[in-house]
């Protein structure tokens, strides 16, 4: 580590390239230090977004109007064009400050650290330091540090670990309680989901599960909802591609099955025929007609 008048510190610079900013996140620096007694930053702004994880000890961390203490697991972040000030706490107790950090800018950065609690107003987060966390900022350090690879594949390998990274640090917070009592947004979301996945065979189990509920909970409450039970929302989403398929397609009846979720041609036939009162053959045959 390189010593200072505050610290003993390193320090690692990365220059994004073109493919780095496609991604609209990207690092720019990376260190960590260990503080001196009297050691201060600030007040100063910077021009991106800094998370600074705190490894041992206590800081003081000011911004515009307030003011937070934190200590061991506990991170911030300095966001770009805002005021900020931060310095050690050192009663007798504490160990001596040792931080982590990692500078980040991008379109995406400040809505993928709203994902994780992080905004300008409460620029911290508790216990957010873990052995996970360490992990993946131990190889981000060595993915920024081998400059001299392939541009491409460091790309890549720092995107992963980015995203990666913050997806840690996004609060495991779901709950029954918390998915049934959120103004039944869920059901949008699993309509999303439904009409996403239902040619895959997924089944009304698997949708409920999805939404974090019971399934008769959430049967009832879908069937109320969207006025037609789980089970008839994923047939009708299967029988409507099925009758596409068999206009604007030569594919066969058999694959046509297989292709929405069917697992034999008996089931599909069946189904279809149940639903529109006529065979998929029938259908498909009558339909060249008009």
């Amino acid at each position: 580590m390189q010593e200072s008048e505050f610290e003993f510190a390193d320090f690692i610079y990365y220059t994004p390239s073109g493919m780095d900013k496609e991604w609209q996140l990207w690092p720019l620096r990376a260190g960590r230090n260990v503080a001196k007694p009297d050691y201060r930053v600030g007040p100063r702004r910077i021009e991106c977004y800094s998370l600074h994880f705190v490894l041992d000890g206590a800081i003081r961390v000011e911004y515009g109007d307030g003011r937070v203490d934190l200590r061991r697991g506990d991170l911030f972040c300095l966001y770009p064009g805002k005021s900020y000030c931060y310095y050690r706490l050192s009663p007798e107790h504490e160990p001596p400050l040792q931080l982590r950090w990692l500078a980040l800018d991008g379109p995406k950065v400040k809505s993928l650290l709203e994902l994780t609690g992080l905004t300008s107003e409460a620029p911290f987060l508790h216990n957010a330091y873990n052995t996970s966390v360490e992990e993946t900022l131990e190889r981000l350090y060595e993915a920024l540090k081998a400059v001299a690879t392939v541009r491409t594949a460091l790309s890549l390998e720092l995107q992963s670990l980015l995203l990666k990274l913050l997806a840690q640090l996004i609060p495991d917070v779901a709950s029954d309680k918390q998915t049934a009592s959120d103004g039944y947004g869920w059901i949008r979301r699993c309509v999303d989901y439904m009409e996403l996945h239902a040619l895959e065979g997924i089944t009304v189990q698997q949708v409920a599960h999805y939404a974090g509920l019971h399934r008769s909970y959430f049967s009832d409450t879908f069937a109320r909802q969207v006025g037609v039970p789980p089970a008839d929302y994923l047939r009708q989403i299967r029988m409507n591609k099925a009758k596409q398929l068999l206009l604007d397609t030569d594919a066969s009846v058999s694959e046509i099955a297989l292709t929405i979720g069917y697992p034999n041609l008996y089931s599909f036939t069946r189904a279809f025929k149940q639903y529109f009162q006529i065979s998929p053959s029938a259908y498909r045959r009558n339909s060249s007609h008009l």
